[in-house]
């Protein structure tokens, strides 16, 4: 049965040194498709996941409406600083999602900022 045909080489128990390496261990964890690279156990972005081999469930707080906890009704167009916070770097509005403003306010907070903006009390944009 162990017959060799002219010009094959009799085969050994692994095609290469590389599988005969690899056979025992299997494949490496990072290497696995489903699975993004960066840390084991880390979910998207590189963050600690909540399932098997994470650090833990990311608690994110609530975010509070700033102007509902301070009683503030009207929102003046007038106060620089208070609007900055609510204005990127580059000059465009902050959304609520990201601020945590709740929705008539985050209406007139908008309101006042492209009154500044008018009367060039801020920027429309800044230079790149």
């Amino acid at each position: 049965m162990s017959e060799e045909t002219p010009g094959k080489a009799p085969e050994t128990g692994a095609a290469t040194p590389q599988a005969a390496a690899g056979a025992e261990t299997g494949p490496s964890p990072s290497a696995h498709p489903s699975r993004p690279a960066g840390r084991p156990g880390a979910g998207p972005g590189g963050r600690p996941s909540g399932g098997p081999g994470g650090r833990g469930k990311f608690f994110r707080r609530k975010k509070v409406c700033k102007f509902c906890t301070e009683k503030i009704d009207a929102i003046p167009y007038r106060d620089v600083r208070l609007l900055q916070g609510f204005v990127a770097e580059r000059g465009k509005i902050v959304p609520r999602r990201l601020t945590g403003v709740c929705t008539t306010h985050q209406r007139r907070l908008t309101r006042a900022i492209k009154q500044a903006r008018n009367i060039a009390l801020l920027p429309f944009a800044t230079r790149h």
